[in-house]
């Protein structure tokens, strides 16, 4: 028995990921519920909050001489895109929450790997294989029965956001992937919570008054439990593969979908459930299986954001 083998088991590093999976849901369902009560609590209000939270837990963590380069987030371009870039497609998930209902925007998010993968392969020449080709075919068929499945819903303008969002997310990926030789983990992820801030800030600081106190500390309570999925999640992978990792974290749509209808009674037809199923299941067999060899390195980043994950592990961006 290989060395590593042993992590297949850990026990820690399993219960690690189902508690970053229960806390992106609750993360998701909080901002949900923010958008049905609160509208001045939106998605871009819940950008915000998230960046400056994150912000500060970076700085905390990281600040001081200790890796988090400020000079780098405007004075390195790749920095400063996957920033851009991570921000925005946050932003789309987030915005699409309270439009679409937390299960089909959550869906639509985690198809990311898909793009990151084709992306990987146009930009860094990484090979494909043809099974990776087949599974991408089939979670694209899929995709489209689940965007087609609700004939009173059907297809709209929120869920080509919430795919360009998916796309936003795997071109961060990728980017990542070529910022690890060369950048510190706080800084890759301090930049997105630095254009977070500088995006949302000028859209509704004017707002922020209007949100009522019980709001403030919902957003507050939301962005501080994104953050430490990230972290509980980047410890899980310190003992777990890539491919298992990726495979808890395929629960994120079960959980969230569970919670959304009995919280705010979401439900998704048969045709939906069946289309989400297939391409949950294309996402994971793309994103896990062809990178199993890579199980042994650390993840260098702290989605959800799926721009600030591991660049396999599927997750909240």
């Amino acid at each position: 028995m290989k060395p590593n083998d042993s992590s297949l088991s850990d026990p820690r590093g399993v219960l690690l990921m189902l508690l970053s999976v229960f806390l992106f849901a609750a993360n998701t369902l909080l901002m949900r519920a923010l958008s049905l009560h609160i509208p001045a609590a939106d998605g871009w209000m819940g950008i915000l909050y998230r960046g400056s939270v994150g912000m500060l837990m970076v700085a905390a963590l990281y600040g001081f001489g200790r890796g988090l380069s400020f000079k780098a987030l405007v004075g390195t371009p790749l920095v400063a895109l996957r920033g851009i870039i991570g921000a925005l497609a946050t932003a789309a998930f987030y915005v699409t929450i309270g439009s679409l209902g937390a299960s089909r925007a959550v869906v639509l998010n985690l198809t990311y790997p898909i793009f990151a993968t084709l992306i990987a392969a146009w930009w860094l020449k990484e090979a494909i294989s043809r099974r990776a080709l087949l599974w991408m075919f089939a979670g694209f068929v899929g995709l489209l029965a689940f965007v087609k499945g609700d004939a009173a819903h059907g297809f709209s303008a929120w869920d080509l956001l919430a795919l360009a969002g998916a796309l936003g997310a795997g071109i961060v990926v990728v980017i990542i992937r070529k910022l690890r030789a060369t950048e510190h983990a706080g800084t890759i992820y301090g930049s997105q919570c630095f254009y977070s801030i500088l995006f949302a800030l000028p859209l509704r600081a004017g707002h922020v008054m209007e949100v009522p106190l019980p709001g403030h500390v919902v957003l507050i309570l939301a962005a501080a439990i994104v953050s430490i999925s990230q972290l509980v999640m980047t410890n899980a992978y310190r003992t777990l593969p890539v491919s298992q990792g990726s495979s808890i974290q395929m629960l994120l749509p079960l959980v969230t979908a569970a919670g959304a209808y009995l919280f705010f009674g979401e439900r998704l037809t048969a045709v939906e459930l069946a289309g989400g199923a297939l391409t949950l299941l294309a996402t994971w067999r793309v994103a896990a299986a062809p990178k199993r060899r890579r199980s042994e390195e650390t993840p260098s980043v702290i989605p959800g954001d799926p721009a600030a994950t591991p660049v396999v592990a599927v997750s909240d961006p």
